[in-house]
């Protein structure tokens, strides 16, 4: 199986097919967000700070750096935010840009190997990110649509990402720092956006045996209770194939399914990290102890061992 390493300069995160799921924290990008872009345009980095700690308590194995921000000087932008995220996490990063300056300025300040977020299949694009991916030793996501759009056929997106895999083999770049994206489109919008995703997902982990990725919050934008499509459909993809997704950790709901995915696949061994995450602890007495339980709940054990010794002596 294919797997794909992404570091920091002391902690690695390793996507594949036979691994737990990775989840990337979404949160640090201005776009749609007036207040972080004007903040960061200002050089007012503390919601930056707080939402890469709080996306991390939350659960996030990894973390998206995005410094879009119109008329901004991006490369200057995105090369500070990651050097502070990286001064308060181990978390590895994605370097999040459209721009190739600022990619570039965020990869000669990154300690360790990140993941470029993104490429497409346009020549000129391949022709400008890929010599940075291989001079870096990064991993990259590969986006599937090139010149042409964004195809509404799963196999036409295949072809884009297979593309991009053998273009990246002439830089010297393996299959497996390529991180295709199949492209969730909204749900809302597109009825069949949920099944074009899932049948690109099996033809990625069966021919191309490439790891993925994916924006999880497209799928349902513009519905209400968001929170249970998107928990719906990471489900759905992690059975398909789906590695790891750039997704919100606050949300609890979606969490939750992202990891009782990994259980109901056997990438989570004894359901250790599930019961770790989500078992109650007993309350405590004052002196710091276990409470005793209730009287009841002690009287049922106390009738349930009789009648199991009961029944071991007939």
């Amino acid at each position: 199986m294919t797997d794909t390493v992404i570091s920091s300069a002391t902690r690695e995160v390793v996507l594949g097919l036979e691994r737990p799921f990775v989840m990337i924290g979404e949160r640090i990008n201005p776009t749609g967000r007036k207040i972080l872009a004007a903040e960061m345009a200002a050089g007012n980095f503390s919601r930056v700070e707080s939402d890469a700690l709080a996306q991390i308590a939350a659960g996030a194995h990894m973390l998206d750096v995005n410094a879009g921000i119109p008329l901004a000087d991006e490369p200057a932008i995105l090369a500070r935010a990651v050097q502070l995220v990286q001064s308060i996490t181990d978390a590895p990063l994605s370097i999040d840009s459209s721009i190739v300056k600022a990619l570039e300025a965020g990869l000669a300040v990154y300690k360790g190997k990140p993941l470029v977020n993104s490429v497409t299949g346009e020549d000129e694009r391949l022709e400008t990110v890929l010599p940075l991916v291989k001079k870096y030793g990064a991993a990259v996501v590969a986006i599937s649509n090139d010149e042409t759009g964004i195809s509404a056929d799963p196999d036409v997106r295949f072809a884009v990402a297979k593309k991009i895999v053998e273009r990246a083999a002439d830089y010297g770049i393996p299959a497996c720092d390529i991180v295709v994206d199949p492209l969730v489109m909204p749900i809302g919008a597109i009825n069949q956006a949920g099944r074009q995703v899932m049948h690109l997902l099996g033809r990625l982990k069966n021919e191309l045996r490439v790891n993925t990725t994916c924006g999880a919050s497209n799928v349902s934008f513009g519905l209400p209770a968001r929170e249970g499509i998107s928990a719906t459909f990471l489900s759905m993809a992690i059975g398909a194939g789906l590695t790891s997704a750039i997704m919100n950790p606050m949300h609890l709901e979606i969490v939750k399914a992202c990891m009782a995915a990994d259980v109901m696949m056997g990438h989570d061994p004894d359901c250790a990290r599930w019961i770790k995450r989500f078992r109650e602890a007993p309350p405590l007495q004052a002196a710091g102890g276990a409470a005793p339980a209730p009287e009841g709940a002690a009287r049922g054990r106390r009738e349930g061992g009789h009648r199991r010794r009961a029944q071991s002596q007939a």
